[in-house]
């Protein structure tokens, strides 16, 4: 499937003048093993307001940090952006399951916070991940989380007092925007990457936010394809977010 969107590289049209000359293209290794080289349309913002976040998402911009980015790779197409509306999800057999079995898990909203539980939560994920080592816990929290630019909290996932699970989000009345997440890899068996999505469109559908970004869509990607299970789901595909049923 070509998906990419072929205005990934064009900023918001009410923000175009004013931002435009701050984005640059930069080639890194691809961070989903695609074997090509990644090539990066991103910035280094300032604080920035809920509107015009929501417009970066909405033209399938992602943060990371202080930056904001998407995808312009010359020779690969896959990374497609992907959002939910709240209202119309309809949770299949599995996804209805996966909610059952984890009626123990007790769901906290919070400030974002570099704790000591919190990093050693992450270095764990990160460890079973990554075994290469090439991150830290702590250079996660300092580079990509707590230097923000937009309204950000956690949602912690509990069972008893044992952390399972922590979500990063921005957030603001029209839409929420799926940051990251990790959980105890010794937990899987609970499905929490699908526990975590049911879970923050059950927020956004009782607080009546409009759109849940969930981020990138890789078909075939071990680790981004089950978002497609979500359904209906829109995709941004050639400048145009098309719902799949």
């Amino acid at each position: 499937m070509t998906g990419r969107n072929d205005r990934q590289d064009d900023i918001p049209p009410s923000l175009a003048r004013e931002l435009r000359q701050f984005f640059i293209h930069t080639a890194a290794d691809c961070p989903y093993g695609m074997g090509t080289k990644a090539v990066y349309h991103q910035a280094i913002l300032a604080p920035i307001d809920d509107a015009t976040m929501g417009d970066f998402l909405a033209y399938g911009y992602r943060r990371n940090g202080n930056c904001m980015y998407n995808m312009h790779c010359p020779e690969c197409r896959q990374c497609v952006p992907i959002r939910i509306r709240p209202d119309r999800l309809c949770p299949n057999r599995n996804q209805r399951r996966v909610w059952k079995k984890n009626q123990d898990v007790a769901v906290e909203i919070a400030p974002l916070t570099m704790s000591k539980e919190n990093l050693a939560l992450l270095q764990r994920f990160l460890s079973t991940r990554f075994p290469e080592g090439r991150s830290s816990a702590d250079s996660y929290y300092t580079g990509f989380f707590i230097t923000t630019i937009s309204r950000c909290f956690e949602i912690r996932y509990r069972v008893g007092t044992q952390l399972l699970g922590v979500a990063v989000v921005d957030a603001a009345p029209a839409w929420l925007n799926a940051v990251y997440f990790y959980f105890d890899p010794q937990q899987g068996w609970r499905s929490p990457g699908t526990l975590n999505i049911l879970t923050l469109n059950h927020i956004c559908a009782t607080r009546g936010i409009d759109y849940l970004y969930l981020g990138y869509w890789i078909d075939g990607h071990a680790g981004m394809g089950y978002k497609q299970a979500f359904r209906p789901h829109e995709l941004l595909i050639d400048g145009r977010w098309r719902e799949q049923g």
